[in-house]
Parts: structure tokens; sequence; C-alpha cells
């Protein structure tokens, strides 16, 4: 076959499978284009300003998910024409790949783990993006979920990629709704029903103001006195809020609870010590000898 030949035969590919080619190249890239599109029209009526957050971190998480199937879909069935116009058998290279995948598949437990452990986490509902979830001993938001892996990013700014198979144990701090659980602590000589109504009314000032009321789901709940610790009482009490402002709304309570005690003269306790020198048989306490050292003059 001499030059001429090779040419004439190459031209005519081009204008017969090279052309077919470059058509499902571009339908590949259409069929993308629109499975973008199509995801957005069809979760999108869930993330409008209108629907309750819930259902919004449902829309996104599952929203990224159909995106990916769709596109690893699409890419494996182009991929796949493409090599039937180039003129080699599919057939054979879909039974090698069946024996190949079997063979990875021993070797790769843990892409199967992940996978198998992904798709039940999604099921389930128990990570949604924008959660807060609690894992190991660090708290982090759900970036993207998909069957593989969880991505997390911290308070810090830093990215946590975590296989799914290693999703074993995890606290969701925002699921429906959150709630924040205060430890106040007032002198030993305060009245403990006193400080439970200034706890109320401090609530119920949040509540009516418009920027932190919106964010409190129930007037805060005041446990009562939880124990009694070296140099204060401890007034346990807690709030629900909606999920993932319940320490934005911690602080504000805070801040306006540190204004309400300074204004009702309630003591906020700090560590005392009482010095004991001991007494002998005889009742008698050996001699204290105590120095006040300041700035170098006793």
């Amino acid at each position: 076959m001499n030059v001429q030949e090779v040419v004439q035969q190459g031209t005519a590919w081009l204008f017969t499978g090279g052309l077919r080619i470059l058509v499902i190249i571009a339908l590949m890239l259409v069929a993308l284009r629109l499975a973008k599109v199509f995801s957005k029209r069809m979760f999108g009526i869930f993330l409008k300003k209108d629907v309750e957050s819930e259902a919004r971190k449902r829309a996104r998480t599952l929203g990224s998910l159909f995106r990916y199937v769709m596109v690893v879909t699409i890419l494996i069935t182009a991929f796949v024409m493409v090599l039937g116009e180039l003129g080699i058998k599919i057939g054979p290279i879909l039974a090698a790949a069946g024996v190949v995948g079997l063979a990875i598949g021993f070797g790769s437990q843990h892409l199967v783990e992940d996978i198998i452990s992904g798709f039940f986490i999604l099921l389930d509902d128990e990570i949604r993006v924008g959660d807060y979830i609690q894992t190991a001993d660090k708290g982090r938001i759900v970036e993207r979920v998909n069957l593989r892996m969880t991505v997390l990013r911290d308070f810090s700014g830093n990215v946590h990629y975590i296989r799914n198979g290693r999703v074993d144990i995890v606290t969701n701090m925002t699921k429906e709704y959150s709630r924040y659980v205060y430890d106040i602590g007032v002198a030993y000589r305060e009245d403990v029903d006193e400080v439970f109504e200034i706890i109320r009314q401090v609530d119920e000032k949040m509540r009516e103001d418009p920027e932190y009321g919106q964010y409190i789901l129930e007037p805060i709940e005041v446990m009562g006195l939880d124990r009694f610790a070296d140099s204060a009482l401890i007034i346990k009490a807690r709030t629900k809020t909606k999920p993932i402002k319940q320490w934005r709304v911690a602080r504000e309570f805070n801040r306006c609870l540190k204004k309400a005690f300074v204004e009702k003269n309630i003591e906020i306790p700090f560590p005392h010590v009482t010095f004991y020198a001991g007494q002998d048989k005889q009742g008698q306490a050996a001699p204290l000898h105590v120095v006040m050292d300041s700035g170098g003059t006793n």
C-alpha cells in the first residue's frame, strides 16, 4: 500500500469514523452540561430561601452525588463508543475488564468498603453538606459527601478528607436543630432562685431581639442547681436553636448575662483559698507568718 492509498483511506476515515468520534465528543460535552443543568433544576426547588434548612442540606448533598454519578456514566459511555469507532472490539475488553475488576476487588477491599459505607451514609441521611459533625476529637463542617469520601473543613480553614469506610462513629451536632448547654457559676452567697429568674429574663430579651430571636426555637430550659463546685454553685441550663446557630446564640447570651449579673450585683466567682495552720492536741495552732510582697516591698 503506497502513501497515496494511505492518505485516501485516512481522509475517508476522517469523514466517517473521525466525524462520528467528533459527534460523540460533542454529544458527551452537551450531556455533561445537561446533567449539570438537570441536577440544578431537579434539586433547585429545595434550595430556595423559603425552604427549611434541613431540606436544603439534603438537596445539596443528593445534588452533588447525582452529578457525580451522571458524569461518570456519561464519560464511560462516551469512552466505549469511541473505542468502537476506532475499530477496537469492546466485547473482549469488557470481559477482560471484568476479570481485572474482580482481581482489583480482592486487592481493593478498602475501596469497596468506602463505597458501601458511603451508600448507607447517604441512604440513611446521616451526614449532609453544611452539617457540623464531631469525629475523633475535632468538630468540622461537611463540605462534600460522595460514595467514596467525606470532605470536612475545620474552624481554622483546614480541609480533611476522610474515607467513608473510616467514618464509624459520628456525632451530628446540627441535625434538624441544635442545643447549647450552659454551666453558669455564681458565688455561694447568691440566691439561686434569683439567678434562675435573671437567666430567664436575659433569654426572653434575646428572643425578642430581631437579630438573635430568629435563631432561638424555644425558651431556655433551666435545669436547676447542678453541683457544688470548689468556689461556685453551678447552674445548668440549655437552649434550642436552629442548626449550627447555637454557638452564635451562646456567645451573645453569655455577654448579656454578664451585664445582667453586674447590674443585679450577682457575684461571678473566682477561686478562693483558705489557709489552715492546723491544731495540736491541746487545741493550739502554730504561728502562721504571712508576707505580702508588693513591688519588692515587704
